[in-house]
Order: C-alpha cells, then structure tokens, then sequence
C-alpha cells in the first residue's frame, strides 16, 4: 500500500544536499512510496545531464502515479476551490485520488492544519 506521494520539492532539497531531506528520503520504504509524473518531470528537467543515471535511480525506486481523467476533474475542481497552480493542485488531486499523504515542504499552499492529506517532514 502506498502511504504518500512525495512532492518535488522533497527530492529537490536532497539534491541539493539539505540534510533534513536526505535523511528523510533515506527512512521512506520505496515500496510504500510514490511520486507523480509532474514530479518526475521537473526533476528531470532541473539536473545537470551527468547526474541523469543516479537521478533517474532515485526516482525509478518509487511508484509512479499517472494523471487520468478523473485525476485531472479532481484537480480542475481543487484549482477552482483553492486557487492552487496548475501542478499543484494535479500533486492534491493525485494524493487525494490514491488515499495517500502529499508529503511536501509547500506549507504556503498546503497547510496542514488545513489539509489532512498533507505531511510536512521537516522545516527549512
């Protein structure tokens, strides 16, 4: 089963060296874990090509969540309610629609004391 979807700015803070994120990328259970297609994408757009092949280990150990129609409905609803960005409402709407956490540091746009499907690991 998988317990949370993780956001991209997770995985951009490991890259980036920030010892909170890697320690907590380190403790998930892949097996557990998901990103989304949105995820992927601008993970693989932000690196450097010589760091393609680690990159796309870390994120090929991961489930990943496609958007699908009633995925994309969710999401135009959630736009619409929240006034989210496009990719972020598509990251609710994908945790929403598997019954997962959104595990995200986005706590602008994801409160979790407004959210129950949001987790925050840590804090910059």
């Amino acid at each position: 089963m998988i317990e949370r979807l993780i956001d991209s700015v997770i995985i951009i803070d490991h890259l980036n060296g920030l010892e909170n994120a890697t320690r907590f990328i380190f403790e998930l259970d892949p097996q557990q874990t998901a990103i989304s297609v949105i995820t992927r994408a601008e993970i693989l757009t932000g690196i450097d090509q010589d760091e393609q092949i680690s990159v796309i280990h870390l994120l090929d150990q991961y489930k990943l969540f496609i958007i699908d129609k009633p995925i994309a409905d969710l999401a135009a609803d959630l736009r619409r309610e929240h006034g989210w960005k496009l990719p972020d409402a598509f990251q609710a709407a994908i945790a929403k629609h598997h019954k997962t956490k959104l595990t995200t540091r986005n706590t602008k746009d994801f409160d979790p004391a407004k959210f129950d499907f949001v987790e925050i690991p840590y804090a910059l």
